[in-house]
């Protein structure tokens, strides 16, 4: 058997629960530091826009009208998406694909790596799995102890394993996942449509104010006018990026992680495997209803642990090794998401550590199944 390696920290001498429990809060608090410079951010945007340039510089009360109107508008939506996307409910993984005592038992005392990958296979075999590690072993999280679903990730910043991770964000405090990547779009979008209103509105005074023609009446606010148009274009720039790239990104029905490396089939590894096609991938994300497309409520289909995939990655051969406890017809079995069954085929399994690089915090003293010498950190995540 592989030789066990145990991951146990020890605490520093003085090194008592309370400073545990500070230590804890304090990374808490820190975490908030981005968000709360957002809310100070737009905070004072909203004082520089409304009052310095719709009250006190502009003249005409249509005018104000209008600007004030639609400022509002893009304001609301903007910061809705944005409170759903920090405080969006993400679902823990189901109970199914988590590995029951009596398993996980037999996966701690089985004798070689081989015999583990066995104890997963077989429990896995019911699951609607197609995805695989670079070695074609299910994938694992020994922190969750839980067999990964499709495009499931563990976080090491939220302790634990998302569906559908795409990556987490410092700037929401929270992971952009399958519960709340369609309020991440929409936050980007109506951030970005923010900033261009306010740059485009601002752009006026700016050129005034370039040519030495804003007035003095103005002086006192007409650097927050000035200031406002600069860190607008400054965040326009990056918004209008980022939100490009993730559009990409839902038209070819994949996530940040699955652009650096692509999603580990039977077959092979393939990019576009959950691709469906631009529009179809689209839907996905923001529903079948178009309108509560640009609303922020939950609409994206599915459950976040099946996704369908494409037809070379649903239907292909399938050879089981021998003694490796498959049913009768010697066939793993995963759902595509119309009700078919489908038999998946297997790889020959080279020497690639099947649970990576994660502790085993859980059980303590007790040993992990397998050693540290090949770890798949990425593909832990």
């Amino acid at each position: 058997m592989a030789s066990s390696m145990q991951n146990n920290r020890v605490s520093p001498p003085g090194y008592c629960g309370c400073c545990r429990t500070c230590n804890m809060w304090c990374w808490r608090a820190f975490k908030w530091l981005p968000v709360l410079l957002i809310v100070a951010i737009v905070t004072w945007s909203y004082y520089a826009y409304v009052y310095q340039l719709c009250f006190c510089t502009i003249e005409s009360t249509v005018q104000q009208c209008i600007y004030l109107f639609l400022y509002h508008v893009l304001l609301i939506m903007f910061a809705w998406s944005y409170w759903r996307t920090i405080f969006a409910d993400i679902k823990p993984i189901p109970d199914k694909y988590k590995l029951p005592e009596a398993e996980l038992e037999k996966l701690l005392s089985a004798e070689t790596e081989d015999a583990q990958r066995t104890i997963l296979e077989n429990f896995a075999k019911d699951l609607s799995i197609v995805t695989r590690t670079m070695s074609g072993s299910v994938r694992y999280c020994n922190r969750c102890v839980l067999v990964k679903p499709d495009r499931a990730h563990h976080c090491s910043i939220c302790a634990r394993c998302v569906l559908k991770m795409d990556h987490h964000c410092p700037w929401v405090n929270n992971c952009v996942c399958f519960h709340n990547y369609k309020f991440f779009m929409l936050f980007l979008g109506y951030a970005l449509l923010y900033c261009l209103f306010i740059m485009s509105t601002c752009l006026p005074y700016f050129i005034r104010f370039w040519k030495g023609e804003f007035g003095i009446s103005g002086s006192a606010g007409r650097y927050h006018i000035v200031f406002a148009f600069f860190v607008a274009l400054m965040f326009a720039i990056s918004l209008g990026s980022l939100f490009g790239y993730h559009c990409y990104l839902v038209a070819h029905n994949r996530t940040t992680l699955e652009a650096f490396r692509a999603p580990m089939f039977r077959g092979g590894a393939d990019k576009n495997g959950f691709s469906m096609g631009a529009y179809n991938n689209f839907k996905e994300v923001f529903g079948a209803s178009p309108n509560l497309w640009v609303v922020p409520v939950f609409t994206s289909a599915g459950d976040g642990c099946e996704f369908p995939v494409r037809r070379e990655h649903q239907l292909q051969p399938f050879s089981a090794p021998p003694d490796h406890g498959y049913d009768a017809m010697g066939t793993t079995r995963a759902s595509c998401g119309d009700g078919i069954i489908y038999p998946l085929p297997t790889q020959d399994e080279d020497t690639e550590s099947l649970l990576s690089s994660e502790r085993w915090d859980r059980w303590g003293e007790r040993a992990r199944p397998f050693d540290e010498r090949e770890s798949s950190s990425f593909d832990e995540l």
